[in-house]
């Protein structure tokens, strides 16, 4: 006789039918079968049977499977004197009306909805036929009900939509002060994060120090250090959402410290001037030169508040200077400027809040050092990705002195407890495993061929065009002869053309400095040598005398100055970038 087989064939299933099987199984719960899952806790749903999954789900099965939870009030329609079904058409009616049900939207089964108002399935039911007639709802066998497409009216008295973003749109984005974004490194990010992700400690996702994680300000303190001389510890790093926060921290840390106002750059960005104003701060303006801004002035800085610019009373307790490539113009703060600055601050108790700019992208030059070096008690370094990566990313920096970390900090904790986490931790990878120095430099490459794709175009097709302010950064300043059409009028002749740019007075600190829309860019003091070529940026060039400047080398105040115009040459990609460049250059042989 043959011994019976120990190797175990194929489960035979069970019969359609069979008693023990699921589909027939008796209502009662308390014998669960082997493979069910397990009782739920008390006051919670229990979940769906395992053979539920995978297959369609009856009409017996959790409501929650046909749609989401869904609120309507009958109680006033009902104490109005409606019936049940009236009363819930016309609450679904208004649902779809006033935009709460978009189309598509999948409604709850019938019983489902009965069960959450306490009314009887067959309500429902009639109610959904009333309004599937109406073309409110549709319904096929299968699919449940859901929002029929209806262009329903907008509601009386709703609110405009308030655009947050302000900057203005159009076929050819010639706006200074943003990437090209199509640069971002997704693969090298994603790589990155997905290291930092596996390693990262599990307290790393908990509320942590609102100076940010300390990983990220490790990699920051060897990274600033090594690349632009800054001299800090991670102690005294702070992460924020962008240099406008940390601006906004640090003028209002200074404001509880007594001081009143806080000198800026002749021309620079008008939303940072709408920071420190909303701080409490009275800004007083230095004038510019081919050196960059008069800091030597800063002892008198009260006498060059004067004249109508809304100077108020108090201490000058700080300078926001943009020493590495001044915004707009371009120039290079002197080393006798920062020593200047440097000098203020350590005698009249102040800051030096350094905004590098630019400072990673540098074409014709030798990189400059960061400003804080000189004294990291006295000034204040503050970097960002914006520009490197992406803005979106919202990731910047702040090295602070001794004094400012605890009040900045304490700031910092108030504003929004602290920086999201998962993105200092992908940051920080990217900048130790290499990848952020190699995406850095593709991308100064990058941006220095579209600069001089743009001299060459300018060179070609509009020589009466003087460019200026392109050493480094990402955009350049287009000076026009004397003679030239008024700058609003450029503008708005690019603007119906459909080329968004600004003009150099946008950014001017003075009282009519906000009176157009924009973002960042004007022309620079350092000479422009010839077409084609790099401009000349040695310690013994030439001051900047050409139309629109001053014999000094600064922007020129006269009203009847030549117009001036920004040119951010970094955001278009590639592929529409040669068109942009078309329309400017046609725009310049109107002017």
């Amino acid at each position: 006789m043959s011994r019976p087989r120990t190797t175990p064939g194929p489960v035979p299933s069970a019969p359609r039918n069979a008693p023990d099987t699921p589909r027939s199984a008796p209502r009662d719960t308390s014998a669960a079968a082997p493979d069910a899952a397990p009782a739920a806790a008390p006051g919670t749903s229990p979940a769906p049977p395992r053979e539920a999954r995978g297959r369609r789900t009856r009409d017996n099965a959790p409501w929650t499977a046909f749609g989401g939870d869904l609120h309507l009030d009958l109680t006033e329609r009902r104490a109005a004197g409606a019936g049940l079904r009236a009363a819930l058409e016309d609450a679904l009616r208004e649902a779809v009306q006033d935009g709460r049900l978009a189309p598509g939207t999948r409604l709850p089964s019938s019983r489902a909805l009965g069960e959450d108002l306490g009314i009887a399935r067959n309500t429902v039911v009639e109610a959904y036929g009333q309004l599937t007639a109406e073309g409110w709802l549709g319904s096929r066998p299968g699919s449940g009900t859901t929002v029929t497409e209806r262009a329903a009216p907008r509601p009386a008295g709703r609110p405009a939509t308030v655009r947050a973003d302000r900057r203005p749109t159009g076929r050819h984005d010639l706006l200074a002060g943003r990437p090209d974004l199509s640069l971002f490194p997704r693969s090298a990010w994603l790589a990155s994060a997905r290291r930092a992700l596996a390693v990262a400690p599990h307290d790393a996702f908990d509320y942590g120090s609102p100076l940010g994680r300390i990983e990220l300000r490790q990699a920051l303190s060897d990274y600033l250090a090594r690349v632009r001389g800054v001299r800090t510890d991670p102690d005294r790093l702070l992460v924020c959402a962008g240099f406008g926060q940390g601006l906004g921290l640090l003028a209002a840390a200074l404001r509880g410290r007594g001081a009143g106002r806080i000198a800026v750059e002749g021309y620079g960005l008008p939303p940072q001037r709408e920071v420190l104003r909303a701080a409490g701060l009275g800004l007083a303006p230095l004038p510019l030169d081919a050196n960059g801004a008069r800091t030597d002035l800063l002892d008198g800085a009260g006498e060059v508040g004067a004249g109508g610019t809304g100077v108020a009373a108090g201490r000058l307790g700080a300078v926001l200077l943009t020493p590495a490539h001044q915004f707009p113009t371009g120039a290079a703060l002197a080393a006798d400027r920062r020593a200047a600055a440097v000098r203020w601050a350590r005698e009249r108790d102040g800051y030096v809040i350094e905004d590098d700019y630019d400072g990673e992208f540098r074409y014709d030059r030798q990189p400059l050092g960061a400003m804080q070096a000189l004294d990291p008690d006295r000034v204040v370094y503050g970097g960002t990705a914006a520009k490197s990566l992406a803005p979106g990313l919202r990731l910047a920096w702040l090295a602070l002195p001794d004094e400012l970390v605890e009040p900045v900090a304490r700031l910092k904790a108030l504003a929004d407890t602290m920086s999201p986490v998962t993105d200092q931790l992908t940051f920080a990878e990217l900048i130790t495993s290499g990848r952020y120095d190699r995406h850095v430099r593709r991308c100064r490459l990058h941006y220095r061929r579209r600069r001089d794709l743009l001299v060459a175009a300018l060179a070609e097709r509009a020589p009466q065009v003087r460019v200026t302010g392109i050493a480094a950064g990402l955009h350049a300043v287009l000076q026009l002869p004397p003679g030239s059409r008024p700058e609003a009028e450029l503008l708005e002749r690019a603007r119906a053309a459909g080329l968004v740019l600004t003009g150099l007075d946008w950014y001017r600190a003075g009282p009519d400095a906000e009176r157009a829309p924009g973002l960042p860019a004007a022309p620079d003091a350092r000479p422009y040598a010839a077409p084609g070529t790099a401009p000349d940026t040695s310690p013994d060039a030439s001051p900047d005398t050409s139309p629109g400047t001053s014999p000094n080398g600064a922007p020129n105040d006269a009203p009847d100055a030549p117009p001036a115009l920004v040119v951010g040459y970094a955001t278009p990609s590639d592929h529409a970038f040669p068109a942009a460049l078309d329309t400017l250059c046609g725009i310049l042989r109107e002017s």
